[in-house]
């Protein structure tokens, strides 16, 4: 068991961390200056409908707040992000039935549980981006290696993410069932999101076909995705991993984002 988040001595004492680049890497609670510059580097990459999850908006303060030793960047000499991870401590039984339902139920329970005093024993890795410029450079990797090694500084059992793949856009209308178990021929996962995880030692736990959910009427989503929907129905959309199903009667569309949940064991 962990002690209460907020008085970890900044997740992982990475202070230090600096490599043959230059590229350091620190806490939010460190660096508390960073916060409104981590904002717009952690929603550069989105398309403009991810912005729009409830659970998101509601809750992400948390994360800059009592959870600020846990947002780990990775810095360029001159002081611009390169890369950053969220996360934040869970409870967790280490079953695949005791998983949370998926990313948004995830987070609340980090919520939760902070605020009633809970004790956390697993990491829950939130979100990764990397700059366009530092794209291609083993940068995602470096910071999930960065959850792990806080995880295990804090005694946590485990480091838990409910993984949105790469390439899933690409096949909106496979369930994500099948797509998380696709294979290439050397039989890593086709996904090159979830092969990163397993090359680093993650195992593909359980689909979560409704991880997060983002509603709106449907002038939203005309706005938000620059398309136009004359009738109800299923609808492809840029960038969603399935289809967003809009119903002009109730003036309402519905996405719920498919993810896939990957465990790293740190015992």
């Amino acid at each position: 068991m962990t002690e209460h988040p907020t008085a970890l001595p900044h997740a992982a004492g990475t202070r230090a961390a600096r490599d043959a680049g230059g590229l350091h890497l620190v806490t939010l609670a460190e660096r508390p200056d960073l916060v409104d510059a981590l904002d717009d580097h952690n929603g550069a990459p989105w398309p403009e409908f991810m912005l729009h999850d409830p659970v998101v908006n509601a809750n992400w303060h948390h994360l800059e707040e009592e959870f600020a030793g846990w947002q780990l960047m990775l810095l360029e000499p001159d002081g611009r992000i390169a890369a950053a991870a969220a996360c934040a401590p869970l409870a967790w039984d280490g079953t695949s039935g005791g998983l949370p339902d998926g990313w948004d139920d995830q987070f609340t329970r980090t919520v939760e549980q902070i605020r009633s005093g809970a004790a956390t024993d697993t990491l829950g890795a939130l979100q990764i981006v990397v700059a366009d410029r530092w794209r291609g450079a083993g940068l995602a990797g470096r910071m999930v290696a960065a959850m792990m090694s806080a995880g295990r500084a804090a005694g946590h059992r485990a480091l838990i993410a409910c993984v949105r793949p790469t390439d899933k856009h690409r096949y909106p209308l496979v369930p994500i069932e099948r797509y998380a178990r696709w294979t290439r021929a050397d039989g890593e996962p086709l996904d090159a999101w979830i092969r990163l995880h397993v090359r680093l030692g993650g195992r593909i736990d359980r689909p979560a076909p409704r991880s997060m959910t983002m509603r709106g009427t449907v002038a939203d989503w005309e706005r938000w995705t620059g398309l136009t929907f004359p009738e109800s129905g299923e609808y492809v959309v840029p960038f969603a991993t399935r289809t967003v199903s809009i119903d002009r009667e109730a003036d309402t569309g519905t996405y719920f984002d498919e993810n896939v949940w990957v465990v790293h064991d740190l015992s």
